[in-house]
């Protein structure tokens, strides 16, 4: 029987603290700054892996290079530990690479590849660069064919295509790690990539335990926790990356999923800010916010190998603010759509809490028939009708017969509301969500 996922998280932290390396002799540390250690003596480049002994019977510590100024290493340790002022250091390896492949369907595993889930390590594995493998640009398919979701007002108003780049932007506690189980559930694509980064280990272990057998077996989850150092969130985040490109290589269709972008860019300010850049725009250096187009690209059609990579990236809206925040600015400029999720929507009870007037696909025009987009787009103005009036009538001023678009949008506000409702557990075909917007807002 095996463990539970809250037991494998504890039990791999533990092992990767405790893990024995192939141990280059090297440098020592000379200095600890807050998150950033030093250390002389030792040649390696950024992204190497290293060891820090520590003191007492306490494990060593691995640690990452993140940068190197005037002879001196500059390490960020990977795991909990206080280093010792002259502890040995040990170079342990470059790490440019990660496990990947279908050997990973069905696994739970951490930021350096190791198995999270209590079923044993990883066997038949093969590896791919963490940095990727760039698609050259006439490699690059269009995006001309839907991605059924399984989700109504989403397949039939934000039609996904298969190869799209779209964000889940939400603050916190609007149903979006709701509607990602959904989208594991329901998606047509062959199978899941997805990165847990920068979540609670409570959120993890609930995420995994709201996953089907049939969607597990077809899931590689990349789970790092939010209480893991920030070397450690961007390289999981990178090893989702490099397995479903390792996946699109071999032909497949892979549906990943990022949660979250955000926690991601804030791993690399962490990084970014001990090592001695600028802070910008609310204190994200250069790399932080450079870090996120170089994700988002990542993903796409490989017109050679026939695959295709579908992502959808969350991002969390500090304090709903959907304007400012730099993180969701940058990620909207590089992304192919987002999908909004609306606090008010929310707190009225309907869910998935999607705000459709401010959401957007930018291809769905190219994956879908003309009537439909027709359709979709008088919805959308249906709604946005009887939304703008709502507070007329509330207040009694609005008089029937004014406007006649007006008062039919206001007599059909509960088949509105009624057609963008969806249970948690439920699952719509794309066809059926189609027909459903066509027979009630199609052109007759």
């Amino acid at each position: 029987m095996s463990a539970s996922p809250a037991t494998a998280l504890a039990d791999a932290r533990r092992g990767l603290e405790a893990m024995a390396f192939r141990a280059t002799p090297g440098g020592r540390v000379r200095a600890a700054e807050g998150l950033l250690l030093s250390a002389e003596g030792l040649e390696a480049p950024v992204g190497a892996l290293v060891t820090v002994e520590a003191g007492g019977s306490a494990s060593a510590i691995p640690a990452e290079v993140i940068g190197f100024r005037d002879g001196t290493l500059l390490l960020m340790a990977l795991s909990a530990g206080a280093a010792r002022p002259g502890a040995a250091v040990w170079l342990q390896g470059v790490a440019a690479d990660s496990p990947a492949g279908p050997a990973l369907l069905g696994r739970v595993t951490g930021a350096l590849g190791e198995p999270l889930d209590g079923l044993g390590p990883v066997r038949g594995a093969g590896r791919w660069p963490l940095a990727g493998r760039p698609l050259p640009p006439l490699d690059r398919g269009d995006v001309r064919q839907a991605m059924p979701t399984g989700v109504r007002a989403i397949d039939a108003l934000l039609t996904l295509g298969r190869g799209q780049r779209v964000g889940l932007i939400a603050g916190s506690g609007v149903g979006k790690s709701v509607l990602m189980q959904q989208l594991v559930r329901g998606a047509a694509a062959d199978c899941v990539v997805v990165a847990l980064v920068g979540e609670r280990g409570r959120e993890i272990s609930g995420f995994l335990a709201g996953m089907d057998s049939a969607a597990r077996a077809r899931t590689h989850v990349v789970a790092v926790p939010a209480d893991m150092a920030a070397p450690a969130r961007v390289r999981g985040c990178l090893a989702a990356l490099s397995s479903a490109e390792a996946l699109r290589s071999r032909g497949l269709h892979v549906l990943l999923l990022v949660d979250s972008l955000t926690r991601v860019a804030q791993a690399q300010r962490e990084i970014g800010l001990a090592a001695g850049e600028p802070a910008g725009v609310r204190g994200y250096p250069p790399s932080a916010l450079a870090l996120i187009p170089r994700l988002v690209e990542r993903a796409g059609n490989d017109a050679r190998s026939g695959g295709a990579i579908t992502a959808v990236m969350t991002v969390l809206a500090d304090g709903d603010d959907t304007i400012a925040d730099p993180v969701v600015d940058t990620a909207r400029g590089v992304l192919d759509g987002h999908v909004i999720l609306d606090r008010a929507i929310a707190a009225r009870g309907r869910y998935p809490a999607i705000d459709l007037a401010h959401s957007l696909s930018r291809t769905m025009p190219h994956c879908v028939p003309a009537a439909h987009v027709a359709a979709a787009t008088a919805f959308r103005r249906e709604l946005a009708l009887a939304e703008a009036n709502q507070d007329l009538v509330a207040m009694g001023a609005h008089v029937r017969g004014a406007d006649p678009a007006v008062d039919r949008a206001l007599d059909r506000r509960a088949d509105l509301e009624a057609f963008l409702q969806q249970g948690r557990d439920e699952a719509e075909a794309f066809a059926d969500s189609a027909a459903a917007l066509l027979s009630g807002w199609g052109a007759a």
